[in-house]
């Protein structure tokens, strides 16, 4: 993984939560892979558990924005950093989130382990 591989996910990886799109999803993570939405929490194991829980409450399109850029990469171990901004009805900002994404990848460039810590914004 290299810093340009890594933002080539993350651009994937806010295509696929647009788009709610199972396949989309799916190609981000390997078979085995593990994803936590917290950082304590156990693991989501596996592709087809990760897109269903993806699926389970999907964030619909237009309803906030995301953005995430690298922060670091070493071999295969990646943090990226970034915000999501959810909006309001009338389109002003309900609420921004700060987050930092700890990834592991595989050779083929899917992620194999995913770890979300985020932080809210104070209003």
């Amino acid at each position: 993984m290299d810093r340009s591989s890594l933002g080539a996910w993350l651009d994937r990886y806010v295509e696929a939560w647009l788009s709610n799109d199972p396949e989309q999803i799916g190609a981000l993570f390997t078979d085995d892979a593990e994803y936590r939405y917290h950082p304590f929490d156990q693991p989501v194991r596996g592709r087809d558990a990760i897109v269903a829980s993806w699926l389970e409450e999907p964030d619909e399109p237009g309803t906030w924005r995301a953005s995430y850029e690298p922060f670091a990469v070493d071999g295969d171990a990646a943090v990226a950093v970034g915000s999501s901004t959810y909006l309001a009805a009338d389109g002003s900002v309900d609420r921004i989130y700060h987050n930092a994404y700890l990834m592991r990848f595989a050779a083929d460039g899917r992620c194999r382990s995913f770890t979300e810590w985020f932080i809210l914004e104070p209003s």
